[in-house]
């Protein structure tokens, strides 16, 4: 960003909206529009990494997203596949550990063998967390953490009476820094379920452009928004925009 004094989110968060609306929106098929998306976020979070945001959470596919025609549905897994498999190397060159939220069941094996082959390859890198959201419900994390954390009660691993946020935060899919500023993308005003614990005192901001279009200037044009903000973390007042 050209204006060095701008304060940069720790952990930023998008809903990636819009691709099907940003290809009909052009005559094209919706399976266009998702591979436009997937080439927006490979540059876009090398962009947002280059910036000094540290953690990145997208939205790749929701447990609702099984809902959709099986022929789409099919398409993005293969997609996913062929990503994680042929366009995800340049995340190790430069330095991104590549982690995933979400559950494992109804994946197919040869899409998590996938996401297993791009976790492994990457996890000693340290210049940027890229987590990856797919078969994930914000719900559905919760009650998965409920039921680890139960499990371990029972085999006495841990002790119930001293569960807080901070402990519970461990249970999650993967154990991050809260959400700063979430992002979301085609003009929808809701949070669909996404990331809701992490999501507690994020700053929220909502724009109308599609994803494929959400290029760097979008989203330096984001972090000027956030910028203007003051968290307050259920205070009066907090001029820090950082935990």
């Amino acid at each position: 960003m050209e204006n060095s004094n701008l304060e940069v989110p720790t952990h930023v968060a998008i809903i990636m909206d819009g691709n099907r609306r940003w290809a009909k929106s052009r005559g094209l098929n919706s399976k266009d529009g998702h591979y436009a998306g997937m080439e927006r976020m490979k540059s876009l979070s090398e962009y947002i990494f280059q910036k000094g945001v540290q953690i990145l959470s997208i939205f790749a596919f929701s447990t609702e997203n099984f809902k959709r025609s099986q022929s789409e549905v099919d398409y993005l897994m293969k997609l996913f596949i062929h990503a994680f498999q042929n366009e995800f190397e340049f995340y190790k060159d430069k330095n991104i550990r590549i982690v995933f939220s979400g559950r494992k069941e109804p994946l197919s094996d040869k899409v998590w063998a996938a996401m297993q082959e791009v976790v492994e390859s990457t996890k000693n890198n340290t210049g940027g967390i890229l987590n990856i959201c797919l078969n994930y419900g914000g719900h559905a994390e919760i009650i998965d953490a409920c039921k680890k954390i139960y499990e371990d009660a029972v085999q006495n691993k841990i002790d119930i009476k001293e569960l807080n946020e901070e402990v519970f935060t461990q249970y999650l899919y993967q154990n991050l820094k809260p959400i700063d500023f979430m992002i979301r993308t085609s003009g929808e005003l809701r949070i669909s379920n996404f990331m809701l614990w992490q999501l507690s005192y994020a700053e929220f901001y909502f724009t109308d452009t599609y994803f494929p279009d959400f290029d760097e200037s979008e989203f330096e044009k984001a972090i000027l928004e956030y910028n203007k903000r003051t968290r307050k973390f259920g205070g009066e007042s907090n001029d820090t925009k950082n935990h």
